[in-house]
């Protein structure tokens, strides 16, 4: 087998080679627009059921839009056709990603180099990958290089404190909570991971905290042990989950 750390600098290379003349190096100014954009905001992660009613480009660009409308500093949306339908829709700063499943690995949040291309040239500001510490096609490092170097910054989803630590290292721009509950080996809770957070935050990375904040007291609690940003999606954004749990709350009801 090929040395893992070589192959990656052989992708990160064939990549870099391959960029267009249009895309630069992420500048400080837009860096430091997009940070102050978010800080302290609400993002909304507009993805839609699979298959249901709202799985059309379209809709998803007006759902967004919607939560914008309501105050929403910034997006998270899953997918280069929604993608590219959002991004024509408005320039608030969105992270971008792909879920996909690749072969030989349990990683499928934005898994390879080339995910990382189209979700740049559909206009992503910040593109999101799964940075857990599981066998993976390509190396934490290499993809923060690689999205970079696309004038993108980088948000790794991590599910545990040493995770976390090691893409903060690697310089990821934000640290999100994503996975925490995800991977088998991280803390299985039905409420957001807010020690990891709050443990992130104390350590100097930029946390986005993400998963399972069902509430605006969770979302605010969030910010309140140190998250930068928060993330809510299935809260506001899932129609058919929301009307299920107030028909389930209903069935319990004896008549």
């Amino acid at each position: 087998m090929p040395n893992a750390i070589l192959v990656d600098k052989i992708l990160l290379h064939k990549l870099a080679f391959s960029i267009e003349k249009n895309f630069k190096e992420v500048s400080l100014s837009n860096r430091a627009q997009i940070l102050e954009q978010l800080r302290h905001g609400l993002i909304a992660s507009c993805q839609p059921v699979r298959g249901g009613p709202l799985d059309r480009p379209p809709l998803v660009a007006a759902l967004a839009q919607a939560t914008l409308a309501g105050g929403a500093v910034g997006l998270r949306i899953e997918g280069l056709a929604d993608l590219e339908a959002t991004r024509a829709a408005t320039s608030v700063p969105i992270v971008g990603l792909v879920k996909r499943e690749v072969p030989g690995s349990p990683v499928y949040i934005t898994p390879e180099l080339s995910d990382v291309r189209a979700l740049a040239e559909r206009g992503a500001d910040i593109i999101a990958f799964d940075a857990t510490l599981r066998p993976r096609p390509v190396g934490v490092g290499t993809m923060i290089e690689a999205i970079h170097a696309l004038g993108c910054l980088a948000m790794a989803d991590i599910s545990t404190l040493e995770e976390g630590l090691e893409a903060h290292r690697l310089g990821a721009d934000f640290v999100g909570s994503t996975m925490s509950g995800y991977t088998e080996y991280s803390p299985q809770s039905s409420g957001p991971d807010l020690e990891l957070v709050q443990e992130l935050s104390k350590r100097g990375a930029r946390v986005i905290a993400e998963g399972r904040i069902a509430t605006p007291e969770q979302a605010r609690a969030a910010l309140e042990v140190g998250a930068f940003a928060v993330t809510v999606g299935t809260a506001l954004t899932r129609i058919e989950l929301l009307t299920q749990g107030f028909v389930n709350a209903l069935r319990g009801v004896a008549k």
